[in-house]
């Protein structure tokens, strides 16, 4: 597996200049609201991603008053060899990211390099917010582990946008848009299949990891919702093409995927309480994690962002049970609580280390 021995963290959110070494087993972050702990933690996530855990956009990465942030990470690959990667961005949104000090021609290529989980409050986003925040988990998950993948969606996209834009020009070309119709069909079956499997992998390992978490109190169930379940991209393009026109935008395809959760049958936005949609959500990243697993054949980085909150002590014990288990990796824990957090981890293993921060400093205790 990719363990993150060492971070260099320069102008990143609040963080002025830290330099920290990490344990390869677990390692807990503690300090008040808004001090650093989650920016630590989208420092880590950034050398894997290369972009926000949380769509924010580069200019509010930047602390205050500096015009570039810069990440870096020495890193114990699975086949025992030391890498250094890094990430420079400037106020333009401009990115240079290198292995071992030689820039990537393309920020894609280094995209599934480190495979990375995170679990933080932002995830209710994905069971109150629209479609486009699954659909993006999704990408997320599938980007990391199928360069095919990624290259279907980022193809998928740039010809979305044409055919948007051709569609608010009155003198659209039927020829052109067959061409792009068509080459939109071939990219939508790479993205559809991969998401079709993917649903279809998800949904036994959720609800195993939920009846652990809960206690198996509820039935817990994920499905994939799409236009082209039923047709092919290019047929469901020829069938909203005069709404389309209307529209002056594509209003049906793979771009509006859905994924469904529900619990005992009805939707958990509206029939679960905080506490049941957190395990939920965690029970989702869970499998997420054992997936990326499988596929890569060693454990994934795994951050977790104030996951304890709004879970009662039963869940919080299910939870940390599960984490304790050699299956997973290198594990990041953020709390506020430091008492809490050092009680609970110290009960799992001695193998770990622990890091205060106040104002973007970080002290290791």
């Amino acid at each position: 597996m990719a363990i993150l021995e060492k971070i260099v963290v320069q102008d990143f959110r609040n963080i002025s200049l830290q330099e920290l070494e990490f344990s390869p087993n677990i390692n807990c972050i503690s300090g008040n609201n808004g001090e650093g702990k989650t920016n630590l933690m989208e420092a880590v996530w950034y050398l894997s991603m290369t972009k926000s855990a949380f769509s924010t956009p580069e200019k509010y990465n930047i602390r205050y008053g500096c015009d570039s942030f810069s990440i870096a990470g020495t890193y114990k690959m699975p086949q025992g060899l030391v890498s250094r990667f890094s990430i420079k961005v400037d106020a333009n949104g401009e990115k240079k990211i290198k292995k071992d000090d030689k820039q990537y021609p393309k920020v894609s290529e280094h995209i599934g390099q480190l495979p990375i989980v995170m679990v933080s409050p932002s995830d209710t986003s994905l069971v109150s917010e629209s479609g486009e925040e699954r659909r993006r988990f999704a990408n997320a998950v599938l980007s990391q582990m199928d360069i095919s993948y990624l290259t279907a969606a980022q193809q998928y996209n740039r010809l979305l946008a044409q055919r948007n834009k051709m569609l608010k020009d009155e003198r659209l070309d039927p020829d052109l848009l067959s061409i792009i119709d068509m080459r939109m069909g071939q990219s939508a079956d790479v993205i559809y299949r991969a998401r079709e499997r993917f649903a279809k992998e998800l949904q036994p390992v959720v609800s195993e990891y939920y009846k652990t978490l809960s206690g198996g109190s509820e039935e817990v169930s994920i499905e994939y919702k799409s236009d082209l379940n039923n047709a092919t991209m290019e047929e469901v393009l020829a069938a909203h093409l005069q709404k389309d026109k209307i529209l002056r935008y594509t209003s049906a395809g793979i771009h509006r995927d859905d994924f469904v959760f529900t619990m005992n049958g009805h939707p958990i936005r509206r029939c679960g309480s905080q506490g049941q949609q957190k395990s939920f959500l965690v029970s989702l990243k869970f499998a997420q994690y054992d997936i990326m697993k499988k596929s890569y054949g060693y454990a994934p980085i795994l951050l977790l962002d104030d996951v304890f909150d709004k879970l009662d002590m039963n869940r919080i014990s299910n939870l940390l049970s599960m984490v304790a288990g050699d299956e997973f990796g290198q594990i990041f824990i953020t709390d506020s609580n430091k008492v809490r957090m050092a009680g609970i981890v110290d009960a799992i293993t001695k193998d770990s280390a622990f890091f205060e921060t106040v104002g973007g400093s970080f002290k290791r205790l």
